[in-house]
């Protein structure tokens, strides 16, 4: 106990006097999964609503894939970017592996699916009020897609925030193609694993204090916002 409480204490002296190492890695993380989750927003929201639009064979089916992929294991999807980006991979000539850009792919890859399935549930719902309308006035598929958009701001913020959460609470497929660099590819939830695994717990709760202070920050704001955007 006498030595949880020593830990503890040396952590919250590491955000005190702002180590240099933790802002560094906190700052790494939150420009990646930032970077990731407004790639999936861009990727997955026009998806999301051209799904609610469109009507096609094998549309269900693709509905259902995009569902599935919501529990996709993070490790396979980061062994599966690792054998693209290695050196005898598809991509291994554009030198990505073990770099930050890599894991920005990798969370883009696992947060999109979520903004499809965001965006899309609330979208059908709101074409099959206004679809009718849309159609009798002659909106193209984009403008209808930029109608839902408009209907649906909430969906999307809280797509972009389900995302950006998903992204930045992420181990397992940032570790496999980042590489876990100090300095470089280290993340909060990477270090977090490695300081504990260590026994170096004071930077290990220091970082883990800052995830749950941002998670926490994430679901306040999206219950503010989400609420506010509803009222309007």
């Amino acid at each position: 106990m006498n030595d949880f409480v020593r830990s503890a204490g040396a952590a919250l002296s590491l955000i005190g006097r702002a180590d240099s190492e933790l802002l560094g890695i906190v700052a790494l993380s939150l420009r990646v999964s930032l970077t990731a989750s407004i790639l999936a927003l861009l990727i997955g929201a026009p998806i999301g609503a051209w799904l609610a639009i469109a009507r096609f064979r094998g549309r269900h089916v693709i509905i259902v894939l995009t569902n599935a992929l919501l529990g996709l294991p993070p490790v396979v999807v980061g062994l599966a970017l690792y054998l693209m980006l290695s050196r005898s991979g598809l991509f291994g000539s554009a030198g990505l592996l073990f770099t930050p850009t890599a894991m920005v792919m990798a969370q883009t890859l696992l947060a999109t699916p979520i903004v499809v399935a965001l965006v899309h549930r609330p979208s059908s719902l709101l074409w099959t009020e206004y679809g009718d309308l849309a159609r009798t006035d002659g909106l193209s598929v984009p403008r209808s897609i930029a109608l839902l958009f408009a209907l649906g701001r909430a969906s999307l913020l809280t797509a972009f925030l389900a995302a950006f959460g998903r992204a930045i609470a992420e181990v397992g497929a940032i570790i496999v193609v980042g590489g876990n660099i100090s300095g470089y590819t280290r993340t909060m939830t990477t270090a977090i694993a490695l300081e504990t695994s260590k026994g170096d717990l004071p930077l290990a709760l220091g970082l883990g204090l800052i995830l749950l202070a941002l998670s926490v920050a994430v679901s306040t704001v999206a219950f503010l916002l989400v609420g506010r955007v509803g009222e309007k």
